[in-house]
């Protein structure tokens, strides 16, 4: 590819990540019993402790939370947590180190979102892939839920398990002809840093975090997921 089209295209990425839109929470949560509020791992392996641990996720723990607090005001009762919860021999572990390990700390909810006052009325889903919908009972939990047809997507990483959800949830409806609207927030989403420097000379697979961030958020909002700013 030319060194001029990569310089054009990020110059155009970082211009639509400066230009997203703010959604109202008045208009979006009008009618709550249609919206879905899903968080995928928001764990302390991703946030706090651990080989994967990230201070860039760390830093959406703050506004997911409050979001989870603004939906919850407006009557949405579709609260749900995709969470990290590994078999020690997980086939997972051959791509990644070990990480998030059932009945580790690592594995539990950050501490945000369970110190909010109506957090035993959120359903959790333990999973043991990237995938939030793979063997984890989240498929039944909306299926159970007909009247959705709003899901908003929120947590970590962009270009891993956010992508992977919110893709799933958008594909899905359009396979099976539904109308669905499928909202990733980028104040409430994130991805690890490992520049390219620092990962050669270790030996290490480069992961620029703004670029994987901004480009995966492009390439959910090329497939029709809508991407924006913040939920107000």
């Amino acid at each position: 590819m030319k060194q001029t089209e990569l310089l054009e295209f990020d110059i155009y990425l970082k211009n639509r990540m400066d230009a997203l839109p703010v959604l109202r929470g008045t208009d979006l949560f009008a009618e709550p019993e249609r919206v879905a509020l899903i968080s995928v791992d928001l764990i302390k392996g991703f946030c706090d402790v651990g080989p994967l641990s990230s201070p860039r996720v760390r830093a959406v723990v703050a506004p997911a939370t409050d979001l989870f607090s603004l939906a919850h005001q407006h009557g949405v009762t579709a609260l749900a947590l995709a969470q990290d919860t590994h078999e020690p021999d997980a086939k997972e572990f051959s791509a990644w180190p070990p990480h998030c390990v059932r009945g580790t700390v690592e594995s539990e909810t950050v501490d945000e979102l369970k110190a909010l006052p109506f957090f035993d009325q959120i359903s959790i889903f333990e999973k043991n892939s990237i995938n939030s919908a793979e063997f984890t009972g989240l498929e039944a939990w909306i299926a159970a839920r007909p009247a959705l047809d709003t899901f908003l997507v929120v947590g970590d990483c962009t270009d891993l398990c956010v992508y992977q959800l919110a893709m799933h949830l958008l594909t899905q409806a359009n396979a099976r002809q539904m109308q669905r609207r499928v909202i990733v927030p980028a104040n409430c989403v994130d991805t690890y840093d490992l520049p390219t420097e620092t990962a050669i000379q270790a030996g290490l697979t480069p992961h620029p975090a703004d670029l994987m961030h901004a480009l995966f958020l492009y390439h959910m909002a090329l497939n029709g997921v809508e991407i924006v700013q913040s939920v107000q």
